[in-house]
């Protein structure tokens, strides 16, 4: 569905605030940060409501993203064209966010290239994104699964419940032969939510990178982690992992 501009605006700024404060938001601080009357921004979260992009989880409560939000939000960031170094530099001195900083690509460089041995690289690479962004780490080396930070992935407060947790561990269960079949083809492939192929009800989206390897054309690294994150710098992420083990790689 079309959105206007200043609806855009408004699921944009839901989701990425409820990434970081994981808690519903409400009109008082939308108003605040668009300079408009709550009740102006009430009417505006009533028509995305409508429309399936937000939903309100407790009648007093303020707006959380659903599934199809954040495949709106995700979509738009896609269309976007990779920025230059010196745009990247411009909006940062703006305190604009442009997602994985070009410190932490650095680190997951040197980790990636400080190793000997393929399947090191490959682990190495994981357990950075780990790391980096607090979720499980994955990738394929040959026909095995690795995956890390597990521990990491369960503490966040989305799965404090039992039920999510069984369906997490149902779809992991499953993730090694869907990708060896299913063999997603995009460059970068993002799952949201209930488009996950397995455990659709565990309310986690699954970001993946797939690269040449040694071991196959098509090897994937990438994270499984709440549907709250921060989409545009965990995407950047995970499609750098692919590149630096894809040149790394190569030239051994």
């Amino acid at each position: 569905m079309s959105l206007t501009k200043r609806q855009e605006g408004i699921l944009f700024a839901i989701i990425e605030e409820y990434a970081e404060m994981a808690a519903p938001v409400g009109s008082v601080t939308l108003a605040k940060l668009f300079q408009v009357s709550s009740a102006t921004v009430r009417s505006e979260m009533a028509q995305l409501e409508a429309m399936g992009y937000i939903a309100q989880p407790h009648t007093s409560a303020g707006r959380v993203p659903t599934d199809a939000g954040y495949r709106y939000y995700v979509n738009t960031l896609s269309e976007q064209p990779e920025l230059s170094l010196q745009e990247a530099i411009s909006m940062k001195k703006s305190n604009r966010e442009i997602g994985a900083s070009e410190r932490e690509n650095r680190a997951l460089e040197l980790r990636v290239s400080s190793q000997t041995r393929a399947d090191f690289a490959i682990r190495g690479a994981v357990d950075s994104l780990v790391e980096l962004t607090g979720n499980l780490g994955l990738a394929t080396i040959g026909d095995q699964l690795y995956m890390s930070g597990m521990s990491r992935l369960f503490t966040q407060p989305e799965f404090m419940d039992n039920e999510r947790v069984r369906a997490v561990a149902k779809l992991l269960d499953n993730l090694e032969p869907w990708l060896r079949e299913a063999a997603p083809g995009q460059p970068l492939n993002i799952f949201i939510g209930q488009e996950n192929p397995i455990g659709k009800t565990s309310q986690v989206s699954l970001i993946i990178s797939r690269f040449r390897s040694p071991y196959s054309d098509q090897s994937y690294i990438g994270v499984l982690g709440p549907t709250r994150q921060n989409y545009s710098r965990v995407m950047a992420l995970v499609r750098h992992a692919g590149d630096v083990l894809e040149e790394t790689l190569a030239l051994r």
